[in-house]
């Protein structure tokens, strides 16, 4: 090798090197803001009440995270297994499932979850001391 083949070589292992490290804190950076986040960077809120707010392109689970409801029994109610489903949004279970109309899975689930927020947990008694 020459000194000139060297001295390219040092030249691009460098810029190899930086580019490796420019990168991978960009995706080291890029997953830890998705991490719990919901479309636009932002988590979820906790114990969210209006149903509304459910859309088609959230999941099984991120709506029962955001609802405080049980995911398993969301998909009891939809009488989905929850294996094969989790990872699917709202509007790939409805393209699944109920191909000719639109909606369903979203509908039903808004139903679901506004029956699970009425139903109240019975009430908590702490223990009372004997004398």
């Amino acid at each position: 090798m020459t000194k000139k083949q060297k001295i390219l070589t040092f030249i691009f292992i460098v810029i190899g090197a930086a580019a490796m490290i420019f990168f991978g804190m960009r995706a080291i950076r890029s997953v830890m803001r998705m991490r719990g986040a919901g479309p636009f960077g932002k988590p979820p809120p906790a114990d969210q009440t209006d149903i509304a707010l459910i859309r088609d392109w959230m999941t099984v689970p991120y709506v029962a995270r955001m609802y405080n409801v049980p995911p398993d029994a969301l998909f009891k109610s939809l009488g989905l297994a929850d294996r094969e489903n989790r990872k699917k949004s709202l509007k790939e279970l409805n393209d699944e499932f109920y191909p000719d109309q639109s909606g369903v899975i979203l509908a039903h689930v808004q139903a679901a979850v506004q029956s699970m927020q009425k139903q109240e947990p019975p009430p908590h008694f702490p223990a009372t001391p004997r004398p």
